[in-house]
């Protein structure tokens, strides 16, 4: 199961997604679709084991507010969710594993791909290598996975050059891995409503 979750800023987005994925982990299938080949799988699923993607940038001091965030997304994962932090995303989708995988969030990893590739300056040729790559991975996974991404086209034009660039990356973004989803969520004032699948 392919599944995205989008919407804006402080809409419950995430702990929507936490739920989902946390859902899966006590589905009796789960056991039951483990490969014999993984030798601990079975107990790792039995554990509730969620391979929780975090593609932001690390906690910093000289950002309180953001260490302040990454905290609160750290203190409500389960014990038993590894933490992967990594911008190679399709890296972990394409890893052979029966462990679901939370990706949270595409707004922050186009960010920080962006950030990488020097985007920002009008080098935009690298995030679409990245971004087809993603797209990919998410095709392809065999692994169930929820991604937590931004609605950012709904507000004020940005005024920058850049916001106006983010703001149009993120949407089609969004729209491409919508369409290699099997469902698509939209939280909204912390109210998820199915919008596919």
């Amino acid at each position: 199961m392919r599944t995205l979750i989008t919407g804006g800023a402080r809409s419950g987005k995430s702990t929507f997604a936490e739920s989902v994925v946390s859902e899966w982990v006590r589905r009796p299938e789960s056991l039951a679709n483990a490969p014999e080949s993984l030798a601990n799988a079975p107990e790792s699923l039995a554990n509730g084991v969620v391979d929780y993607v975090a593609t932001g940038y690390p906690a910093s001091s000289d950002d309180p507010d953001w260490a302040a965030r990454v905290l609160l997304h750290q203190e409500r994962r389960p014990s038993g969710w590894r933490t992967i932090e990594t911008l190679d995303v399709a890296g972990v989708l394409v890893t052979d594993s029966p462990v679901p995988v939370l990706v949270d969030c595409a707004g922050l990893w186009l960010t920080r791909t962006a950030d990488e590739t020097h985007a920002w300056e009008g080098a935009p040729d690298a995030v679409d290598a990245r971004v087809a790559e993603l797209l990919d991975a998410v095709s392809r996974t065999s692994r169930d996975v929820v991604l937590v991404t931004n609605e950012v086209g709904q507000g004020i034009v940005p005024a920058t050059a850049s916001g106006r660039l983010f703001r149009d990356e993120m949407g089609a973004l969004n729209a491409r891995v919508a369409a290699a989803c099997d469902e698509v969520w939209l939280v909204t004032a912390g109210l998820p409503l199915r919008i596919k699948g």
